[in-house]
């Protein structure tokens, strides 16, 4: 049975995992950064050691395109990012990347004919901390939101999108969604805990939660905290804690797997002894179940018209809105199958985070493979997956990408 070469995976993982150190030994490689340079340009070195075409869109998304005897058939891509939080780990993003390269090369190096194409992508600002949105790069070639826009994107620093792509060297000129893939796969590790929990090694993602971001403002009045009676005050401050009581009690009163979290909050004048005149905070609700999620959206609305009318000012910005997805049916068969063959467990999940495939399934069939994270940290320099669980569902990509390629 044919089978990657995990010491090259495991080599490059901890290679690029080194790209993008600071002062104090944290990973972080910002979109359109000096550092996601480092990465990139690292990244593109092995895709032209690969002898692969490489092919960069206007809003720096890298592809590296085997090419086959039929280049006029659609290729099968295989995807996910480079780009990290602030003090990441090493494998989120990335393990999905140099995966896919590496089942690339494994395949050519066995022999293997493709009769499409199979390419192999390095997605933009998947993480969405320098520039909003998240999951950007896969959200244009998706035809999502238009690439001008993006561009045009001002991030936490002042920066703007366009204007480093091109300092970075990496300003590309295809347009994006000049590849039209007929199926998209995509490995991460799980983020999460299930797996390692249940102690299956390999999951089979057949939908992704919709996720949605507000950021709720109430305006109410400044005073003295010590000279204004409870019954008189507008106090923004206590305001923003019932909303936040009441849905996070409302969310777990539910057998439901609705998930929230008040993530940011800020005051003004945030001072010890001054009522908040202002609270700003954000609320990120998900759920797999599209009715469920309006349904929190409609009773925080709904909780926040009733707050307007304590002598409160209340908005609401809406900062993201992705609908459930459900993954292509045929492909998560594929995937249950590949591992049953190799002899490993498998079991169907719905994954909690966000990722590019749930983009990309917007026009072509996707699916999603998870592996073990252990204790289910992510986003934290803690983030681990031990090496054969790592090889496994690398493995386990090969053998799809092999039936979705043939």
């Amino acid at each position: 049975m044919t089978a990657i070469d995990a010491q090259r995976l495991l080599g490059r993982i901890r290679e690029l995992g080194a790209v993008g150190r600071d002062g104090e030994g944290r990973l972080i490689r910002l979109a359109a950064s000096d550092t996601d340079k480092q990465g990139r340009d690292l990244f593109v070195g092995w895709l032209r050691q690969a002898g692969l075409d490489v092919a960069i869109d206007r809003v720096g998304n890298i592809f590296g395109i085997w090419q086959s005897p039929d280049r006029e058939q659609a290729p099968l891509l295989i995807g996910s990012h480079i780009d990290t939080v602030i003090d990441a780990g090493i494998y989120d993003g990335c393990y999905g990347v140099l995966a896919g390269l590496e089942v690339i090369e494994t395949l050519k190096a066995s022999g293997f004919s493709p009769s499409r194409p199979v390419a192999v992508a390095a997605f933009t600002n998947e993480e969405g901390v320098r520039y909003t949105p998240d999951m950007m790069g896969s959200l244009v070639h998706a035809g999502g939101i238009d690439a001008e826009t993006v561009l045009a994107a001002v991030g936490t620093d002042g920066s703007v999108l366009g204007q480093e792509l091109a300092r970075i060297g990496y300003a590309g000129d295809r347009e994006p969604g000049f590849l039209k893939p007929h199926a998209y796969l995509e490995l991460h590790i799980e983020q999460g805990p299930v797996l390692e929990r249940e102690s299956v090694p390999i999951g089979a993602v057949e939908n992704l939660q919709g996720i949605s971001w507000q950021r709720i403002t109430i305006d109410g009045v400044a005073n003295h905290a010590g000279t204004t009676p409870m019954s008189m005050r507008n106090d923004a401050g206590h305001a923003a804690a019932r909303t936040i009581t009441f849905l996070l009690d409302r969310i777990k009163a539910s057998n439901a797997p609705t998930v929230a979290t008040v993530g940011t909050i800020r005051f003004e004048p945030n001072a010890i002894n001054v009522i908040p005149s202002r609270a700003v905070f954000t609320i990120d609700l998900r759920d797999p179940d599209e009715q469920r999620l309006q349904a929190e959206e409609a009773a925080l609305a709904a909780y926040l018209e009733q707050l307007a009318t304590e002598n409160l000012t209340v908005s609401v910005e809406q900062l993201a809105r992705f609908e459930p997805v459900i993954f292509d049916l045929r492909i998560v068969e594929l995937i249950e199958a590949a591992a049953k063959n190799r002899g490993l467990g498998v079991r169907r999940m719905t994954s909690g985070a966000g990722h590019d495939a749930q983009m990309l399934a917007r026009i072509a069939p996707a699916a999603m493979i998870f592996v073990p994270s252990t204790g289910g940290i992510s986003h934290s320099p803690r983030e681990h997956t031990d090496d054969a669980e790592l090889v496994a569902g690398a493995n386990i990509l090969l053998d799809v990408a092999a039936q979705l390629a043939k």
